[in-house]
């Protein structure tokens, strides 16, 4: 059966299923296929189901956005009654409360089918550190699932969950989606709350989510982006980035790293795949811009050969040192460092990684997003057992630097490699870009299967564009408005055929106004600016009567926010559409 968010709706609406049928007859698959995947930690009984499907015998199906939605739960997230083991049985607990995000899923109407499976503490990116046993991958059983989100991401791969929570602090959310052909969305640190989620790094931690597309995870994130009083790390969701800014992409700039900085570990389907990727963006109308990508790695050295381990020994570290036997050999030789850590160290890194942030923060100003391999290569289990620490660190190469840097990301399938694995890339960008990631992601995802319906509305991020057409045009008096915000120029373009530009009375300086008419109008000249999101009200409160901003229409079409002009603004007004632009007007003048 199809579990897809809007399949699934529309099963239940025509009476196809029913949600105890479904999740009794999910119980018994997923109790099949675990002897071989080990997927569940914690698979919830007919009668720990109950309680859930009882909610929603007396619920209708509108009323509730994720009525009878089977999902999954990392087992380093708190469900209330079931432990949690964090895949160490000898430090489990029983949570008297659900985390938040559990919390919010069951209040839209989800119901949890079980805790699964994770590397230990969280530790890891290839789902083989666990004492409940090894989580294969979804298509090729030699291969691993990815960690430390194994299970979550063969819940939704394997057809159990329509959806699966995950956590990433250094790819965990990513990599197990490219290895099994999901999206796996990390959205912005604090954007989803972590309370009641164990910590691995407390300051870098996201719950993330495994979806089969980047339209599903966008109707979570809408749903679930909320500000919680209980998490201290949790941050409030900026208007730009709610569920309307998932859509279709505008022509974009997204970058692509330096052949140097790539690395594929010897894969020579790697390249090819990639290059792939970057031709279906540029036919989705992106433009690749070559891009440093250096910085950022050196940052994510920092996650495991700086002061970070530390942090995560302050979860497992009390137990290796009363009971070693406990923690996976493994598991112990990542954190055994940790107590030599300074706070010498601990500062000196905190101040380099600063200085890298700002430098890397700079490489992203004139880009809409960017584009990398999710994984360099794929391992086999054979390879990890024998070099465990160097195949795991080799399959964070592109990740390890996200959550440090505080940006957003999103995996999303990429096609296939010759055997059949699943392959894929990243795309990433600024803080609170997260649903403008998912519609770049959405494009990409329907350049493969242009089945796949296609979202209403353009893209919106951080990033607000303004279309100018007198005095804030590039070089002339009142451009400094826009460059002291950050501002940069698009395009040099023409509105549609159906405006006539007026030089108005009064001055200094000399402005035109721009009327939309029904006959008569013709293209004037203009430019589009693109600014942050966060400068445009102080922007527009310094805009004077009769100015004003609204919606223009291009040459091609689009329609931009721009200045407009009342029309009783137009006494003593000279019509001056003939030049064809403000520009062209003032050079008349001289």
């Amino acid at each position: 059966m199809n579990l897809q968010l809007d399949a699934l709706r529309q099963a239940y609406r025509n009476g196809d299923t029913t949600p105890r049928k479904l999740l009794l007859a999910l119980r018994e698959k997923a109790a099949a296929l675990n002897p071989d995947y080990h997927l569940f930690i914690h698979l919830l009984s007919a009668e720990e189901l109950e309680p859930y499907l009882a909610a929603l015998d007396d619920r209708d199906l509108d009323s509730l956005p994720l009525y009878g939605v089977p999902f999954a739960i990392k087992d380093n997230i708190d469900l209330a009654g079931v432990p949690t083991t964090a895949a160490c049985p000898t430090f489990a607990y029983v949570p008297e409360r659900s985390a938040t995000i559990v919390e919010q899923l069951l209040a839209l109407g989800a119901i949890p089918l079980g805790k699964t499976n994770l590397d230990q503490f969280a530790t890891g990116l290839n789902g083989s550190r666990s004492p409940y046993g090894v989580c294969p991958n979804s298509v090729l059983p030699e291969y691993p699932s990815g960690g430390s989100s194994a299970g979550s991401s063969l819940a939704v791969a394997l057809g159990v969950a329509s959806f699966a929570l995950g956590t990433d602090t250094a790819g965990s959310g990513r990599v197990p989606a490219a290895l099994n052909n999901l999206v796996g969305l990390k959205a912005s640190k604090g954007l989803i709350s972590t309370a009641g989620v164990l910590p691995a790094c407390r300051t870098l931690d996201c719950v993330t989510t495994f979806t089969a597309t980047a339209r599903e995870a966008s109707q979570l994130l809408a749903l679930t982006a909320r500000l919680d009083p209980r998490d201290e790390y949790s941050r409030s969701n900026p208007s730009w980035n709610d569920g309307s800014a998932f859509g279709v992409p505008r022509p974009f700039r997204f970058g692509v790293p330096r052949a140097q900085d790539l690395e594929f570990f010897g894969c020579v389907e790697g390249p090819l795949l990639f290059g792939d990727a970057i031709d279906r963006l540029k036919a989705a109308g992106g433009e690749a811009v070559e891009l440093d990508l250096s910085p950022f790695l050196e940052a994510a050295r920092l996650l495991y050969e700086g002061p970070w381990v530390a942090e995560r020994y302050s979860v497992a570290g009390e137990l290796m040192e009363e009971n070693p036997a406990a923690v996976l050999p493994v598991i112990r030789a990542v954190l055994a460092k940790a107590p030599a850590v300074s706070g010498v160290q601990t500062f000196r890194a905190q101040y380099r990684l600063q200085a890298l942030k700002a430098v890397c923060d700079k490489a992203l100003e004139g880009l809409d997003c960017v584009l990398t391999p999710t994984i360099g290569r794929p391992v086999t289990l054979a390879e990890l057992d024998a070099e465990p620490v160097l195949r795991n660190s080799e399959l964070g190469y592109y990740t390890n630097f996200m959550n440090l840097l505080d940006y957003a990301a999103v995996a999303v399938p990429s096609g296939f490699m010759d055997n059949g694995l699943p392959w894929g890339v990243t795309l990433f960008g600024r803080a609170f870009t997260d649903q403008y990631l998912l519609g770049v992601a959405d494009a990409l995802q329907r350049q493969q299967d242009p089945a796949l319906p296609t979202p209403d509305n353009p893209a919106r991020h951080d990033r607000a564009r303004l279309v100018v057409c007198g005095a804030h045009l590039d070089g002339l008096a009142l451009n400094w408005q826009l460059r002291q915000r950050g501002a940069r120029l698009i395009e040099a373009t023409y509105s549609s055929k159906d405006y006539k530009l007026y030089a108005l009375a009064g001055g200094p300086p000399s402005r035109p106004g721009m009327l939309r008419v029904a006959e008569g109008g013709v293209a004037i000249a203009v430019e589009v600016w693109e600014l942050p999101s966060s400068e445009l009200g102080s922007f527009l409160t310094g805009i004077p009567a009769p100015l004003g901003l609204g919606k223009v229409q291009l040459a091609d079409g689009r329609w931009e926010s721009g200045f407009i002009c009342e029309p009783y603004g137009l006494e003593g007004a000279v019509d001056i559409s003939h030049p064809g632009g403000w520009r062209a007007y003032l050079q008349t003048r001289n």
